[in-house]
């Protein structure tokens, strides 16, 4: 009689493998995980100011002639097709691995971006802008857990923090091409917003061929009954780091997993809803927040610099580069003190400031006090901050779940925070910037300040102390394996 081998029969594997990668020091192997994953944010920030940055070019267009609520709703296509594509896309990455998902999405990205310069109609455009979010929110799961799974433990909320926050440099391209292409004197103003989109899938193009370097994660081996596999990975590693002249420090602990080839859905959610009901709330509450707050102000800042402060549309590209660099260095320098303060606290400090300052900008905006320049200057203080804040949402959702859900679980509360703070923050601002009303945009400033400020407090109260501790210990395997 044939005998099936259910699941739960599959052979305990014991390894030292993540303990190896977790003692690795930092080698090229480490900056080629940062630039070919990193790429996905940079892709992201392109396409989000572009969006921003064309705005005005897009209600100028002789073809379309959109009002701002169809701005508006362009950009919600683009976070909904985020919405769909990371919970899609993140299902199939627990399954099937990070690495082979890596080329699916980015290849969606390219075909949607470069077509929605052909776009027709508003119709045409949002279909588009929907498809272009769904390969970018598709690569967040994927590249997310493949992070959090490569890098050391000592080096991943700062290592997590500058891909996250590496957004900001493909909003500064995308800042510095709209001032070219967006000139009257140089392009057509129907032909400059068309070229600008290729710009983004000429830059995917090109990160195709690195990401064939990039190893499968070695955790994600184990877990799927491939531990010879996920050992060859990390000997290769190693003997690369030993023989550029680097000392590796010993291996101290093993883990006992069993084997899975999935996770049921209904596992998933018992694991998230059940067995670690306050990091679920935490992280929703983190992911919601962060979303509404950038999503409102960011998809929105071409209409505040045109409608409010008369710039040019052919101009704003120039208000977006101190706007980027704030973004930019926020991560960057304080990345690290989330390694060594500690999660808690800088996620407290980052969402408590972010509200606060954003309170501020709108109380001065409100009573005419700020032009063009002077609220640039108040946004790049405020996003400062916030912009390590919203790359602490990602990590901490990241690292505090298990390696079998990892991916689904990122997708679940992109999805959920994206869709609760950030889908409908567009179309909201675009509304409350076309009444031409101060009282009313100030009253979206302060509703987006005060989300930052209740993450704060629930982060306060429910934090996790996760810097510098293995993945393992932060949320125990599924698969583990007690003696």
């Amino acid at each position: 009689m044939e005998t099936r081998t259910q699941p739960s029969a599959a052979p305990v594997v014991e390894t030292d493998v993540p303990a190896r990668l977790d003692r690795l020091p930092w080698s090229r192997f480490h900056w080629l995980v940062v630039i070919a994953l990193g790429i996905t944010w940079i892709l992201d920030g392109l396409e989000v100011t572009l969006a921003g940055s064309v705005a005005g070019a897009l209600r100028e267009s002789p073809a379309l002639r959109f009002s701002a609520a169809d701005v508006g709703l362009a950009n919600s296509a683009y976070l909904a097709g985020a919405v769909v594509g990371s919970l899609l896309f993140g299902w199939l990455t627990d399954r099937l691995g990070r690495k082979r998902l890596f080329s699916l999405t980015l290849l969606l990205y390219l075909a949607a971006t470069a077509g929605t310069a052909f776009a027709w109609d508003l119709s045409s455009f949002a279909l588009l802008r929907f498809l272009t979010g769904a390969g970018i929110g598709g690569e967040y799961s994927a590249i997310n857990s493949a992070i959090q799974e490569l890098i050391p433990a000592r080096r991943r909320g700062w290592t997590d923090l500058v891909i996250n926050g590496s957004f900001w440099v493909g909003a500064a391209l995308a800042g510095g091409v709209s001032i070219v292409l967006l000139d009257p004197r140089l392009f057509d103003p129907d032909l400059g917003w068309r070229i600008a989109f290729f710009s983004g899938a000429a830059i995917g193009l090109a990160i195709l061929l690195l990401r064939r370097f990039l190893p499968e994660s070695p955790r994600w081996l184990i877990i799927h009954g491939r531990p010879a596999e996920a050992d060859r990975i990390v000997a290769g590693i190693e003997a690369r780091i030993v023989g550029s002249g680097q000392a590796l420090a010993p291996v101290t602990g093993k883990a006992r997993l069993r084997g899975r080839r999935f996770t049921p859905l209904g596992e998933v959610f018992r694991t998230i809803v059940c067995r670690y009901p306050d990091r679920a709330l935490l992280g929703l509450a983190l992911m919601a927040a962060q979303a509404f707050f950038y999503n409102a102000i960011f998809f929105t800042y071409a209409m505040m610099l045109t409608d409010f402060h008369g710039v040019a549309a052919d101009r704003v590209g120039w208000y977006v580069l101190p706007f980027a660099l704030g973004n930019v260095l926020g991560p960057l320098l304080l990345g690290r003190l989330f390694d060594t303060v500690g999660r808690r606290l800088m996620i407290v400090s980052t969402y408590a400031l972010s509200g606060l300052l954003l309170a501020a900008t709108g109380l001065l905006f409100r009573q005419g006090l700020l032009d063009a320049t002077t609220q640039t200057l108040c946004w790049s203080v405020t996003f400062f901050f916030a912009s390590a804040a919203a790359s602490s949402a990602y990590l901490t959702v990241a690292e505090s779940f298990p390696i079998e859900i990892r991916a689904l679980t990122i997708a679940i509360f992109y999805a959920l925070g994206t869709g609760l703070g950030g889908v409908l923050a567009p179309w909201l601002f675009g509304l409350l910037i076309e009444s031409g009303s101060r009282d009313q945009v100030l009253g979206g400033y302060l509703l987006a300040a005060a989300l930052m400020g209740g993450a704060a407090l629930l982060a306060w109260r429910l934090g996790l102390a996760s810097e510098r501790q293995p993945l393992e210990s932060v949320a125990r395997p599924l698969s583990w394996h007690e003696d």
